[in-house]
């Protein structure tokens, strides 16, 4: 996972934005699906 979404995950965690998790996770899942690529 790119160390930028780490850091915008971290902070929604850290702020309890569930809106901006579940935006960064379909973000990360949908990278995943596309690029074939697994997870880091």
């Amino acid at each position: 996972m790119p160390q930028w979404m780490r850091r915008q995950l971290q902070r929604a965690f850290n702020g309890k934005d569930v809106r901006q998790i579940r935006v960064l996770n379909s973000c990360w899942f949908l990278y995943l699906e596309k690029s074939g690529g697994r997870p880091d």
